[in-house]
């Protein structure tokens, strides 16, 4: 969630008012006497007839201290000189922190964004959700940096990520997260681009994961499938993304075509290997995420990938391998939900 300090926006139209999602927008009670906060409005979930803007619970929620109604706007306070601007949705239910997703729904009202799901500069999605792989090609739409493309470069990743209370202030605190989907790139996304759909680079678009979190080298996102099965859980109905089929979306023009991908073989061998000795790694001074993704020697080979903070005064000794299994260093600050 961008807060204090702005970022260059990519594409000036996710910024200002628009009825399409992937755009600014957030909780209007977001603010502080010096600052005001907003995220990202990523995407069209609909149960039964009534339409619900997903994002996250810390752009909706106010991380966990927003009550059922509270005004959702388009575009967020801090692109409307931190004035209140239109209010498309009344916040509905979020799934709280610590339930291994970070997200949540608003009821959509009438006539205040359009009901087809279109993402600003992806077009309209598919309505059947895409398990995430190491090396698949990937899609978003944010408030800050906009359209952008990459490849997922770990799955099934343990993280910590780090939060505040309040908007530019408040207690700081952690929540750790597991099996969640990772992306190392420096142009991926920024802070204020919380809350964006995270879907495949192809001609299905089909939703994959929900972007929370990250640093100025790595992107974090929930998978799919998990937030809906939460959310539903919280409405007491099911939810589902408001798409058509695969031949209805538009192609991305993507700058990260699809990378060779490990064997399922030997991913899976990766994640039992990882998974034994998880606990132990994350207990590691300096050690901040565990995941897999690719061996650096042999793209089709799994390794188990461990993310290292990079200003930590105490480095964790790492091991080449893991019971037989490569491991990987990633170097990268803190993640932050932003």
């Amino acid at each position: 969630m961008v807060g204090p300090s702005l970022y260059a926006d990519s594409g000036a139209n996710h910024q200002v008012a628009n009825t399409n999602f992937g755009v600014s927008g957030g909780n209007i009670n977001d603010a502080s006497r010096a600052f005001c906060c907003s995220g990202t409005l990523g995407s069209l979930l609909k149960a039964g007839q009534t339409n619900y803007i997903l994002s996250n619970n810390h752009v909706l929620a106010r991380s966990d201290q927003a009550v059922a109604g509270e005004d959702i706007s388009q575009p967020g306070l801090i692109d409307n000189g931190c004035r209140v601007p239109p209010i498309v949705a009344d916040f509905t239910t979020a799934s709280p922190l610590g339930s291994n997703v970070d997200a949540a729904i608003a009821q959509l009202r009438a006539g205040a964004m359009n009901t087809q799901g279109t993402i600003e500069d992806i077009g309209n999605i598919s309505s059947t959700v895409k398990a995430p792989t190491v090396g698949l090609a990937v899609a978003k739409s944010g408030r800050t940096t906009g359209l952008t493309t990459g490849t997922i470069s770990s799955v099934n990743t343990s993280v910590n990520v780090q939060y505040q209370k309040g908007c530019g202030g408040g207690k700081k605190f952690v929540v750790a997260y597991t099996n969640q989907v990772v992306i190392n790139s420096s142009t991926f996304s920024a802070g204020g681009d919380s809350g964006s759909l995270i879907v495949s680079n192809d001609n299905c678009n089909q939703p994959v994961a929900l972007l929370f979190a990250g640093s100025s080298t790595t992107t974090i996102g929930n998978p799919v499938g998990e937030v809906l099965t939460k959310l539903s859980a919280r409405l007491g109905q099911s939810l589902s993304f408001v798409g058509g089929n695969c031949s209805a979306s538009p192609t991305i023009a993507s700058v990260n075509p699809q990378t060779p991908e490990p064997s399922e073989a030997s991913v899976a061998r990766a994640v039992e290997v990882m998974r034994a000795r998880e606990n132990e790694l994350m207990s590691r001074p300096g050690i901040i995420g565990v995941g897999v993704g690719a061996s650096d020697a042999d793209p089709n080979e799994a390794s188990i990938v461990i993310y290292i903070d990079a200003n930590a005064q105490i480095s964790a000794s790492v091991p080449r391998r893991i019971n037989g299994v490569r491991v990987r260093r990633v170097f990268t600050e803190p993640f932050v939900a932003y």
